[in-house]
């Protein structure tokens, strides 16, 4: 069983007991409990942190857990209807309308319930993580001299140095002068975006694209305006028609293995986009956020566009997150010109620095032996991964078409039969016991067919991923 289930099910057992004991009470030990529902004592900590967090229990340290006294006055209960007033009337002022919808972004990180298989997931799974090796690394930052004092607000030079030749190559193309450190890739981008449209502005972005990215935009004022993909990238000739068509000076992509097709920008267009960018005078961002997740087989990978961009042209986004965990935000902005100063100065306004232990640890971390041992590893299951449910839909699913087969990444992008309800068809899977991610999000405009995204990085094996196939397969049976 999952850790993260296990957690639930024994906060659960023992919320249902505390009728048994008086407030101020006094719990079995946390080595009572371990004994009784044969849980590790890791289990028994999170479980009644839990119960604690709720206010049902009440923990001291060398005493134990005791049963929490009955709240005397409920706490009053305020009218917010103001705020409606407030709020439409500042949208009105807007020449777009900042809304934010966190749908898309909560479809890839809300847990689902236990003994549910999680085909939406955006991070590796526990098991995938380097778990031991970012322990030991945060334990060796922790002892380096001045680990916990104020750190440069650029970053610190060796880490910048680290993302400089990780994006620019051993041949200096991108130097440590032009990368400032962030607090992950959804930062960096919110920082990006920020710096280089003002409120109202267009954006050309991929379509589909990540709905993490759109809703950025959108919660800054902008107004995205799709340039379709297929299995080569972005089209070069849509983008120039699109940046022609509304004066846009920013196109957001993601060249090498794209969220959520998987494409890969072929190499004849990799030049193409950068002329066409810098005809109209605008920024590429490239977000390269999956880089560190390449599968066993995918051969030699291309350079980020940053390395081969003299010019300018392109503001890049490299993240550590996906190939550790979702809790080490650590990532870089690269750019040269101008440009870098508007995007430090935004990032200082917002965020002031990256925590030190964090960048202390990013750097004991990639400069150990364990770290190219990871990448392997993670390398060569996700390989595994995304052969088994490439396997099991078309043997299961053939109805569900596969455009594109990645070469690296951590999901699939399957496309639904015409007329198939994806909202009907991800609240039957979850009523079956797989939780999916529909199409929908990744589209600022109407999509052309229904699509799923199926993730083959959070579940804790193949076993997990035939599992949740053939569940899937009964949802399709139900809605289709």
């Amino acid at each position: 069983m999952q850790e993260r289930s296990s957690v639930g099910e024994l906060a659960g057992r023992l919320r249902q007991e505390l009728d048994r004991y008086s407030p101020g009470g006094k719990l079995p030990s946390s080595r009572a409990l371990v004994e009784r529902f044969r849980v590790s004592p890791v289990t028994v900590s999170r479980a009644l942190a839990q119960l604690a967090a709720e206010g049902l229990v009440v923990t001291r340290p060398g005493a134990g857990a005791f049963r929490a006294e009955p709240r005397t006055q409920a706490a009053p209960v305020g009218d917010t209807s103001w705020q409606e007033v407030a709020l439409s009337a500042d949208a009105a002022a807007e020449v777009v309308p900042r809304s934010v919808d966190a749908s898309g972004v909560l479809a890839s990180l809300t847990a689902p319930p236990p003994g549910v298989i999680e085909f939406n997931g955006g991070y590796l799974h526990q098991s995938l993580q380097p778990e031991r090796a970012m322990a030991a690394a945060l334990s060796r930052a922790s002892r380096r001299p001045g680990a916990w004092g104020r750190p440069p607000m650029e970053g610190l030079p060796e880490l910048r140095e680290w993302f400089a030749r990780g994006i620019g190559g051993p041949g200096g193309a991108v130097t440590a002068a032009e990368v400032l450190i962030t607090a992950g890739g959804q930062s960096a981008l919110t920082t990006a975006l920020r710096a280089l449209a003002p409120p109202g502005a267009p954006v050309l972005v991929e379509s589909p694209t990540y709905p993490g990215m759109l809703a950025i935009a959108r919660a800054a004022g902008l107004r995205p305006i799709p340039v379709p993909v297929d299995p080569d990238g972005v089209r070069p000739s849509l983008l120039a028609d699109a940046f022609r068509a509304t004066g846009a000076r920013v196109f957001v992509c993601q060249p090498l293995f794209q969220n959520p097709t998987g494409a890969m920008l072929a190499p004849e267009r990799r030049a193409e986009v950068l002329r066409i960018a810098h005809e109209a005078g605008a920024f590429v961002i490239e977000d390269d956020f999956v880089r560190r997740l390449v599968h066993e087989d995918a051969g030699p990978l291309p350079r980020p566009l940053a390395a081969d961009d003299p010019d300018g042209v392109v503001v890049h986004v490299s993240s550590l997150t996906k190939a550790t965990s979702p809790s080490f935000r650590l990532s870089a902005l690269a750019a040269r010109g101008p440009v870098l100063e508007r995007l430090r100065a935004i990032q200082v306004v917002d965020t002031f620095f990256v925590p030190r232990p964090l960048q202390e640890a990013a750097l004991e971390l990639v400069g150990s032996p364990a770290w190219p041992r990871h990448l392997r590893a993670i390398s060569a299951e996700l390989k595994t991964r995304r052969d088994t449910m490439t396997a099991a839909l078309r043997l299961d699913l053939p109805e569900l078409a596969l455009p594109h087969i990645p070469s690296g990444g951590y999901h699939l992008w399957v496309r639904l039969p015409d007329g198939a309800d994806e909202t009907a068809l991800t609240s039957a899977a979850l009523r079956a016991g797989v939780a999916i991610t529909p199409g929908r999000p990744y589209f600022s405009a109407e999509p052309p067919a229904g699509h799923l995204r199926l993730s083959f990085a959070a579940v804790a094996g193949v076993g997990e991923i035939t599992e949740g196939v053939r569940r899937l397969r009964a949802a399709c049976d139900e809605v289709l």
